[in-house]
């Protein structure tokens, strides 16, 4: 419980996957997410062995905690059936390059049933995709990190309780873990910018997901008010939810040991700068 997060922040490969562990190190990250295709289609390109060992190498001469997002366009909840079948192989293909360059977790976004009416439905779909991956997950291959979204249409899990019934429907599998989004979590109405907010909001999860079920924070201030349900990502301290709840953020032991990785805005010269502010208040 005294470990301090890891602050990190995704990064481009730019095409130069092996060079991306210490381009994060030389701006001071200790964790990095990458995306392993076009996070705006359905693409599943393979990857090449001798780059994902040189990454593999890399990532731990640098001691850099490795995250893989999963593309946008996935929707496990989607009741078009083409959309749906486009979503289970773009997430087993995360996990596939995941797996190969040794990263500790596979962000997915948790979806939508798009239309009213349609989330018990969609949550069965959930379980049908994923629990069948769950179940065959090698020890070594990285965990499911379900990712809540902002709450904009028919979401399946915006809000901290939402999560209970997301995971259940995966019958609470030890593999499927947590990814908070702190401008998700202000836009679907948590007050992080309250005082005391940001705990409440950590203990709650505590409660409805379970003491060991968060694993990495993205760490986003938010252009927009609380309970806007609007998905805009500011800088650490430049936004609506403001400096010090990141404080009280890191310093939650619910947060002990785990990535905390940015997604802000701005380039490398940003990044660093946010990177070493989230130091400091750590």
């Amino acid at each position: 419980m005294n470990e301090k997060p890891a602050i990190g922040t995704h990064l481009s490969t730019r095409g130069r996957l092996g060079l991306v562990p210490e381009r994060a190190a030389a701006m001071g990250a200790e964790a990095i997410q990458i995306f392993v295709g076009n996070p705006r289609g359905w693409a599943t390109p393979p990857g090449d062995p001798a780059v994902d060992t040189a990454f593999r190498a890399s990532a731990a001469r640098h001691d850099v905690a490795v995250l893989v997002h999963s593309a946008y366009l996935v929707n496990l909840g989607s009741p078009a059936p083409l959309t749906y079948e486009r979503s289970i192989a773009s997430v087993a293909h995360a996990f596939s390059r995941g797996a190969a360059i040794g990263a500790l977790g596979v962000v997915v976004h948790t979806g939508s049933c798009v239309t009213a009416g349609g989330r018990d439905a969609a949550l069965r779909q959930v379980r049908e995709a994923l629990l069948p991956m769950l179940d065959a997950l090698p020890d070594e291959a990285p965990d499911l990190w379900l990712e809540p979204t902002a709450g904009q249409g028919q979401s399946l899990a915006a809000g901290v309780d939402d999560l209970g019934p997301y995971l259940e429907a995966l019958e609470r599998h030890p593999r499927a873990k947590i990814c908070l989004d702190t401008c998700h979590l202000f836009a679907a109405g948590h007050d992080l910018a309250a005082p005391g907010g940001v705990t409440s909001t950590l203990d709650r999860l505590v409660a409805v997901a379970g003491a060991r079920r968060l694993a990495a924070v993205h760490a986003n201030d938010s252009v927009d008010a609380c309970g806007t349900f609007r998905d805009r990502h500011a800088r650490i301290g430049e936004g609506r939810i403001g400096l010090e709840p990141f404080r009280e953020l890191l310093a939650h032991p619910a947060v002990a040991g785990l990535p905390v990785v940015l997604e802000t805005p701005g380039g490398p010269e940003a990044h660093a700068a946010d990177v070493a502010l989230l130091k400091s208040l750590r």
